[in-house]
């Protein structure tokens, strides 16, 4: 095997595992000479420990000097948001309505989403999260919290409207802490059909 194509296979192999498989492994042995040597699972017990502390500890050190920008965290939301959304709609309601959604209605949550978190400040914006249980008989898509707090800053529902003579639809909407939830800001309304629709999270 060509030197540098060994080197790197073994780097992959101990990044991926975590140095679970270090250079001393058994494996390699295998690779290398084609057998198996007898004395090199007691020195692999021995090597083991000290590589999987080693990249444990990087791993840790990255994760706590990295933070997230406002712009990341952002990103990470509407993500989420996006992700809520089809669990809400469930594997019978989206196939039906995901494209439009996907054109029309998600653009306009990403808008509102974006428009609310740029009057925050940056420190604001790292403790906001979103709800992980839309709800399967009410309207609630996600709302977007404050984790520091607890309140709600924005609320995401979505609304079955039964309209004589036209059938169902599915009426889009949110709500904002700036006026107590109190206003109806609509986003958009999809057509569903003139038969009853299934139930959310089918």
């Amino acid at each position: 095997m060509k030197k540098w194509w060994q080197k790197t296979l073994v780097l992959s192999v101990a990044l991926l595992t975590f140095g679970l498989i270090t250079p001393n492994h058994e494996i390699w042995d295998v690779l290398e000479n084609g057998q198996a040597s007898n004395n090199s699972q007691s020195s692999n017990i021995q090597a083991n420990d000290q590589p999987k502390t080693q990249v444990s500890a990087v791993v840790e050190e990255s994760i706590s000097t990295e933070e997230e920008t406002p712009r990341q965290s952002i990103e990470s939301i509407l993500f989420a948001a996006k992700e809520q959304s089809y669990i809400k709609f469930g594997s019978r309601i989206a196939p039906v309505i995901g494209d439009e959604f996907e054109e029309r209605i998600f653009p306009k949550i990403a808008e509102a989403i974006e428009q609310t978190l740029t009057r925050m400040d940056d420190e604001s914006i790292k403790y906001l999260a979103i709800t992980n249980r839309p709800s399967q008989n009410g309207e609630k898509i996600f709302h977007i919290t404050n984790e520091e707090t607890g309140k709600d800053l924005i609320r995401f529902h979505v609304r079955t409207e039964k309209r004589p003579q036209d059938g169902f639809f599915y009426n889009f909407h949110y709500h904002t802490a700036e006026d107590h939830f109190v206003a109806h800001h609509t986003l958009g309304d999809i057509y569903w059909s003139k038969n009853t629709p299934p139930k959310w999270l089918s």
